[in-house]
């Protein structure tokens, strides 16, 4: 499937997924026109059809796409492999952030597909969403040594507390406009040192 699409270089495959990202992000399923992708991507809307037969398509693999990237850049940042629950989050942050880098809408687009309720995609996005979705709230506790922690501290209450922060904050910047990626690697080492004075010993 999309064999055509991914015969393209690279750099034109990028610039198509951007624009896409990028025209889904702003509206509906429903009010996003495909020649708006294509003039986005530089691109006839005939040539787009040639790699998508229709928008469906399209946004059924952008979001494919999007929760494949993501997947692929955390394991490949070796968050998931780190004892240290503060650099655990911290590579996965930088990893989200060397992502925005180079498709920054890819986030925007997500958020809103997650929500989406338009009859003609909201069932097949379920399917595509649901074995995600069961990973991103797994709020089962790493494994930690309680040792390096001060007296008291609930575990589970302090990793739910850094997650739940820790997206709020991804929330916000995404819906203030363009994000800037330097500030949001700058906020969230401060963050990260400031949950490392309030919880370790």
């Amino acid at each position: 499937m999309n064999e055509k699409f991914y015969q393209l270089p690279e750099e034109k495959q990028n610039r198509i997924l951007n624009a896409g990202f990028r025209v889904f992000a702003r509206n509906s399923y429903r009010k996003s026109p495909m020649n708006e992708i294509a003039a986005e991507a530089g691109i006839s809307k005939s040539l787009l059809f040639f790699y998508f037969r229709n928008k469906k398509e399209l946004y059924l693999f952008l979001m494919k796409k999007a929760e494949e990237l993501t997947m692929a850049n955390l394991r490949k940042s070796g968050c998931y492999e780190e004892s240290d629950i503060f650099e655990m989050m911290y590579k996965g942050l930088l990893a989200k952030t060397a992502m925005m880098r180079q498709y920054p809408d890819m986030s925007a687009f997500a958020l809103k597909a997650y929500y989406e309720d338009d009859e003609e995609v909201k069932d097949e996005l379920r399917k595509i969403i649901e074995p995600y979705s069961k990973l991103s709230t797994n709020k089962s506790l790493p494994k930690l040594d309680p040792s390096v922690f001060k007296d008291g501290i609930d575990l589970q209450l302090m990793y739910q507390d850094m997650y739940l922060a820790s997206e709020g904050y991804m929330y916000q910047m995404q819906h203030a406009g363009a994000i800037d990626v330097d500030k949001v690697v700058s906020d969230y080492r401060k963050l990260i040192d400031f949950w490392k004075s309030l919880y370790l010993r």
